[in-house]
C-alpha cells in the first residue's frame, strides 16, 4: 500500500531542525546588518544593501539552472543560502576583526595588517565557516549528495549568501573611505566581475564532500581535507593577488577563477551524462511493472526532452499534469541514483527497499495523473507514446542508445556487476517486499497496464 502522500519521499518539507536553523541564521543576519548600520548611516546602509541584493536573483538563477537534472530540495537550498548570509558571515566578521586588531597591534601598520589578514587569515576562517554547512549535509542529509553537481550547488548557495552579506560591509567601507567613485569601483569588482568568487572557493569543499558521501573510510576523509585546503588556497590566492598585485595581480587571479569555473562546468556536464547512464542502466527492469517504457527512458535522457514532456503534460492536464510529470521525472532520476548508491555500498538493504518502494509508488501514482487522450490509450498500453509526448522516441523493442555508452546504457568505466548491497544481484534483491516481483520492483496500482500508461486517465 502506498503512503498517503507519495510525494513525501522527495523530502521537500522543512524539519523542525531546519526551521530552527533558519531562525538562528536570520537572527545572525540581523545582527550582522546592525553592525553595518552602526558603521554608517541608515541611508548609506540602505544603498549598500540594495546594491548587494540586486544581482542575487540573477546569480541564484544561474546556479539553479545547473541543477535541473535532479533538483535539490528547496528548503535545504534555502538553508544553505541562509547559513552563508547569516551565521557564517557574522562569525567570520567577528573572527576576522579580532585577527586584524591583534595584527595591527603587532605590526603597527593598519594597511599591512589588513592585507595579511585578507590573504592568510580570512580564507581559513571563512571557508571553514562556509564548509561547516556542507559537513552538516554530509552528516544529516547524505542522501542528497549524489554527485559533484550537488556539492557544487550547495556550496554555491552558501557562497552566494555569504558574498551578499559581506558585500554590504565592503560597499559601506568603500563609500565611507572613497565616496561614490570608490563605491562604484567596488560594486564593479565584487558585484559584476567576480560575483561567483565565494561560490567557486567553497565549491572545492562541496565537490570533496559529495565524493565523501559515496565513500567510506580514509579516502573520504582525505578527500574532504584536500578540498578544504584547495578552497582556502584558492581564496587566499585571490585575496593575495588583489591585495599585493595591483591590477596585474587581479587579472591573474581573475583568470584563475575563470579556469576553475570552466572546469566545474565541465564536471557538471559529465555528471549529467553519468545520471543519464544510470537511468539507461537501472530503469529498464522496471518496464515489467509498467513504471517505465522505452519512450520514458528516451524522454528522461535529456533536459530538453524532459522540458518538452512537461509542456505536453501542462497543455493537456494543466498544472496538475505538469506537476505529475515533474514528480515522475524526479522520482525516476532518484531511483537510478538510489541503485548507484547501493552499488557503492552507501545504503543498507532495508533502506534501499523502503526508498525503492516509495519512489516506485510515486512514479506509479504520478503516471495515473498523466493526461492521456482516450483515442491514444490503446496504443499507449502497448508502449507507444502518445503524439507530442516524446518525439523521436524509439519504437517498442528497440532500446534507445546514447553515443559513447555501452550496450546496457552505462557509461564506460561505470560500475560493473551488480548494483545492490551485499546479496543483491544485477536484477535486484533476491527477495522482495510483499507484493513486489522477484526483481524487487513495485507493481502499479490496480488496473495499471504493463505498457507503461494507465488506462482510463483523463482525456485532454
Amino acid at each position: 500500500m502506498a503512503s498517503l502522500d507519495p510525494r513525501a519521499v522527495l523530502k521537500d518539507r522543512p524539519s523542525a531542525g531546519l526551521i530552527i536553523g533558519l531562525v538562528i541564521a536570520g537572527i545572525c543576519a540581523l545582527v550582522s546588518f546592525s553592525f553595518d548600520i552602526l558603521n554608517g548611516d541608515p541611508v548609506q546602509f540602505t544603498l549598500a544593501l540594495g546594491l548587494a541584493v540586486a544581482p542575487v536573483p540573477l546569480l541564484l538563477a544561474g546556479v539553479l539552472a545547473l541543477d535541473r537534472m535532479e533538483p535539490e530540495p528547496r528548503t535545504t537550498l534555502i538553508f544553505a543560502f541562509a547559513w552563508g548570509a547569516g551565521i557564517a558571515v557574522l562569525l567570520a566578521g567577528i573572527l576576522n576583526s579580532l585577527n586584524l586588531l591583534a595584527l595591527e597591534r603587532t605590526l603597527g601598520d593598519p594597511n599591512s595588517a589588513r592585507n595579511l589578514v585578507a590573504t592568510f587569515g580570512a580564507p581559513p576562517v571563512e571557508e571553514t565557516l562556509k564548509g561547516l554547512v556542507l559537513l552538516g549535509l554530509l552528516r544529516f542529509r547524505r542522501q542528497e549528495l549524489d554527485g559533484p553537481t550537488d556539492g557544487i550547488i550547495y556550496a554555491s548557495m552558501v557562497g552566494l549568501g555569504f558574498a551578499m552579506s559581506e558585500n554590504v560591509s565592503y560597499y559601506l567601507a568603500a563609500l565611507d573611505q572613497n565616496g561614490p567613485q570608490g563605491l562604484a569601483a567596488t560594486v564593479v569588482l565584487r558585484g559584476v566581475l567576480s560575483p561567483f568568487a565565494h561560490p567557486l572557493f567553497t565549491s572545492l569543499i562541496g565537490i570533496s564532500v559529495a565524493y565523501a558521501a559515496n565513500r567510506r573510510g580514509a579516502p573520504a576523509t582525505i578527500m574532504i581535507i584536500a578540498g578544504w585546503i584547495g578552497a582556502m588556497a584558492l581564496h587566499g590566492t585571490w585575496n593575495g593577488f588583489a591585495s599585493f598585485g595591483g591590477l596585474g595581480g587581479l587579472a591573474i587571479a581573475y583568470l584563475i577563477l575563470m579556469v576553475i569555473l570552466v572546469i566545474e562546468i565541465t564536471v557538471i556536464v559529465r555528471d549529467r551524462k553519468r545520471i543519464v547512464g544510470l537511468i539507461h542502466h537501472y530503469l529498464p527492469p522496471y518496464e515489467r511493472n509498467g513504471l517505465v517504457n522505452q519512450a520514458d527512458i528516451y524522454m528522461l535522457s535529456s533536459l530538453r526532452r524532459r522540458r518538452h514532456a512537461r509542456t505536453w503534460a501542462r497543455a493537456l492536464g494543466g498544472k496538475a499534469g505538469a506537476r505529475a510529470m515533474s514528480d515522475y521525472q524526479l522520482a525516476a532520476t532518484e531511483l537510478g541514483l538510489l541503485h548507484e548508491r547501493a552499488a557503492r555500498g552507501g545504503v543498507d538493504e532495508e533502506s534501499f527497499r523502503g526508498t525503492q518502494r516509495s519512489l516506485a509508488d510515486l512514479m506509479a501514482y504520478a503516471r495515473l495523473s498523466f493526461p492521456m487522450p482516450e483515442r491514444h490509450q490503446a496504443r499507449a498500453a502497448k508502449g507507444v507514446p502518445p503524439p507530442g509526448y516524446a518525439p523521436g522516441a524509439p519504437t517498442p523493442g528497440h532500446p534507445p542508445r546514447i553515443p559513447g555508452y555501452g550496450p546496457g546504457g552505462f557509461p564506460p568505466g561505470g560500475p560493473g556487476s551488480g548494483y545492490g548491497p551485499p546479496g543483491y544481484g544485477p536484477g535486484g534483491p533476491p527477495s522482495s517486499p510483499p507484493g513486489y516481483d522477484h526483481g524487487g520492483h513495485a507493481p502499479g496500482p490496480p488496473g495499471y497496464d504493463h505498457g507503461g500508461y494507465p488506462p482510463g486517465t483523463a482525456a485532454g
